[in-house]
């Protein structure tokens, strides 16, 4: 490494953030850049541990080459950085923003709580990249005369189109709504995600071969059939969109969400799209003025949070049907994990109100209309503690808990029934036994991203996408030079 002392010398940083007081009165972002020399500093606490856990099967999902990329960092060397870190991500300005980093619960450094801030690094290689021009079409040097098609424009779909069109096939991306992204750009917030980069990247396909169709709802306005018959190979990656359904009675209450629509909504205000279009039948959402209660503790009940304050909520409280976690983990049962730890996001450090092991029971009211949540206490079972019920107000309720899988009722269920694309236990997309061939039980149909391995990461997404292309590659050319 540059800096062999570096873990010893410098202590660990990582970007900081405006105050709640102001953030809160805009859906930009919000993360305050380091230098390029505060970014090298912290890139030189690499250390040399040997076994970089980092960027094995424990760290990161797409084996970013971190210690590598923090040392050309270290030695101010942006392009070869990007160039490497392109090597393994497509797209490090999504991940970079987005991504849980489960690398700096896996740097040996975390074994005293100071991991190298490997996610902060890798957002400011991705944003001097830009900086710089670094980030161009790189068209492929010879074409072959296979068609590939590519449902859904996720980050797993991205990913996809854009490995097979450098492997010189001509992909054709079919998205059902205007705008390219799926929930990256319709779920995701713009303050932890602006959408520009989303575009930046089209447009750097489209210079690449990729052709992409808006308004295209494969299932309902274009048969499967018709794709298997233009195309040579058809990858699926319509992501996993459907609720996962909380079993808790409504009573027929007004106000009461599942989380998807309240973020679809907002998303095309910030993005000058009609809010009316974005389906789920629900209405217009708006939480100013407020109580709001949130139902879930994962990222999607987060985003409900901030989105909320954003509006202008009066109150926000977020209930957890699991028990308060302890404040630090024990490295020597966990690490190099995924710990399980009392975390706070930034929406929730906006002022949320957090209930930990706590059963939601039903929605109360009046007149139709949601007035407050009946809870209480639980086990170790999860199950309510009798004496211990209360009731927190609540105007409007989001459901967060998690997706189920895809929804039924457009591409699956047409296939399903007519052309035999099987579905595992889940309600996921099946593949064949090998499952790095990506293949559906219907020839020539392949299925990647959360369609196929359910609800996941951004960076899983890109990871199954990559692979997945690899895969279409090696069947259509009998080989490939595309990475794993």
């Amino acid at each position: 490494m540059g800096k062999v002392t570096g873990f010893l010398e410098i202590d660990r940083q990582t970007a900081k953030y405006q105050p709640a007081s102001d953030r809160i009165r805009h859906f930009r972002e919000f993360t305050l850049p380091m230098s390029d020399e505060e970014v090298g500093k912290q890139a030189a606490r690499c250390m040399d541990c040997g076994i970089p856990f980092c960027h094995g099967p424990t760290g990161c999902p797409v084996h970013n080459q971190i210690p590598d990329w923090n040392d050309l960092v270290y030695s101010n060397d942006w392009e070869g950085a990007i160039r490497n870190l392109h090597s393994t991500n497509n797209f490090p300005e999504f991940t970079g923003r987005i991504c849980p980093a489960p690398c700096e619960e896996a740097c040996t450094l975390n074994l005293e709580d100071t991991p190298v801030a490997i996610k902060t690094v890798e957002q400011a290689i991705a944003d001097k990249a830009y900086k710089l021009g670094l980030i161009k079409p790189q068209p492929a040097e010879t074409r072959t005369d296979k068609r590939v098609a590519v449902i859904g424009s996720g980050p797993a779909g991205l990913a996809a189109a854009q490995q097979l069109a450098r492997a010189g096939h001509e992909v054709h991306v079919f998205e059902r709504e205007s705008r390219a992204g799926g929930l990256l750009r319709y779920g995701i917030p713009d303050f932890k995600m602006e959408k520009h980069f989303i575009d930046k990247r089209v447009e750097q396909m489209e210079g690449e071969g990729v052709t992409f169709h808006y308004g295209v709802n494969v299932g309902k306005t274009k048969p499967l059939a018709e794709l298997r018959e233009e195309f040579d190979a058809v990858l699926y990656c319509g992501g996993a969109e459907r609720p996962r359904d909380a079993g808790i009675p409504t009573n027929g209450l007004a106000g009461i969400h599942d989380a998807m629509p309240f973020l679809v909504q907002q998303n095309r205000r910030v993005g000058g799209e009609p809010v009316e279009s974005a389906g789920w039948n629900a209405g217009e959402i708006w939480a100013g003025g407020k109580h709001v209660v949130v139902v879930g503790g994962g990222d999607t009940a987060s985003d409900c949070v901030g989105t909320a304050f954003r509006q202008g909520a009066v109150k926000v409280t977020q209930l957890d049907i699991r028990p308060q976690p302890p404040k630090t983990e024990n490295k020597l049962e966990v690490w190099p994990y995924w710990a399980t730890k009392m975390r706070v996001s930034s929406s929730q450090a906006e002022g949320a109100v957090r209930e930990f092991q706590v059963a939601t029971l039903e929605f109360v009211g009046e007149d139709g209309q949601l007035t407050g949540v009946r809870c209480a206490e639980v086990d170790e079972r999860r199950k309510p503690v009798p004496g211990t019920e209360f009731v927190i107000r609540a105007d409007l309720a989001f459901i967060a808990i998690g997706f189920a899988g895809p929804f039924a009722d457009a591409l699956v269920a047409e296939a399903g029934e007519a052309l035999s694309l099987k579905r595992d236990a889940r309600g996921n997309v099946a593949v064949q036994a090998d499952d790095k061939a990506y293949l559906t039980s219907m020839e020539g149909v392949y299925a990647a991203g959360d369609v196929r391995r359910g609800q996941s990461l951004v960076v899983w997404a890109i990871r199954e996408g990559r692979q997945a292309a690899r895969a279409i590659d090696l069947a259509l050319t009998g080989q490939t030079t595309l990475p794993r």
